[in-house]
């Protein structure tokens, strides 16, 4: 096999401001289309778990099976396990990869499944081919991924739409794919996934609560300043400090209105795999 290793740059990187995003998801808000399918004694591989609060939240979901939560970067898997351990979960494990060449056999897991991955890797193809050798006959991968294009807010900012603008552009000079929610069926099937055998739906977080946008104009605010977006577009030459200061005073201006509503657009499958 063909030991590669991830090209891309993660646009985000693992910022205390990332990491609280990270934190919020749960299996039901960044799931919910994969749990009908769970079974109590299911094994299930996470790829790209993070700080593990999705894992955790699917160890319930197969109580007489088990989880594995896989993350590149070694150090948020700390966070994970103490998360594990602080809830008494005991069905999971996490350990440290790369989804471009798994560590298991062939045929190991019921269901392999990735969030918010896909946009960031140089192969997306190549990984959901992974996902599948990994996977059992007639086992399931999954995958949600988010589309950036298709975010839309109310009111209108001139500001945020600079942001979106520069997130697109430091996102593929990364190597990723940032709107990869209306493109992950198509990846599917150039994985060697038969059309009939992926179900792709859609879903969004919406934020529209005074405290739901303070969390989120706050949160993005500070990655624009602080995270590894924030280094890599002034290193890339495609803004100045100035002008990142500019955006996140935009998004603190845009969080301060009363009518102030987000929404992000996620594509979501579900394939089959067959033989």
């Amino acid at each position: 096999m063909d030991r590669k290793s991830e090209a891309a740059t993660y646009t985000h990187g693992h910022h205390a401001s990332v990491l609280r995003s990270h934190t919020w998801r749960t299996a039901l808000n960044s799931a919910a289309y994969l749990l009908p399918y769970l079974k109590p004694n299911m094994t299930i591989l996470d790829i790209g778990c993070g700080p593990g609060t999705i894992t955790v939240d699917l160890a319930s979901y197969v109580p007489q099976g088990h989880i594995t939560g896989l993350e590149r970067v070694g150090d948020v898997l700390t966070q994970a396990r103490a998360l594990a351990t602080d809830k008494g979960v005991t069905n999971i494990t996490f350990v440290e990869g790369d989804a471009n060449a798994l560590q298991y056999a062939d045929g190991t897991f019921d269901v392999v499944v990735c969030h918010q991955v896909l946009q960031h890797v140089q192969d997306p193809v190549g990984i959901l081919k992974e996902m599948s050798r990994v996977a059992k006959v007639r086992g399931l991968v999954a995958a949600r991924e988010s589309d950036y294009a298709s975010f839309v807010w109310y009111p209108e900012s001139g500001g945020l739409e600079e942001w979106r603008s520069l997130y697109l552009k430091v996102a593929k000079s990364n190597g990723g794919e940032p709107n990869a929610g209306r493109m992950i069926h198509a990846w599917a099937r150039k994985a060697g996934f038969l059309k009939d055998g992926i179900t792709s739906s859609s879903s969004t977080w919406c934020y529209s609560t005074k405290e739901e946008i303070a969390w989120w104009t706050g949160l993005w605010a500070e990655r624009t300043l602080a995270s590894s977006f924030a280094k890599t577009s002034v290193d890339g030459e495609l803004v100045t400090q100035a002008d990142l200061e500019e955006i996140s005073e935009a998004w603190r201006k845009w969080g301060t209105q009363e009518d102030a509503w987000f929404s992000v657009l996620h594509g979501e499958i579900i394939c089959r795999k067959v033989e």
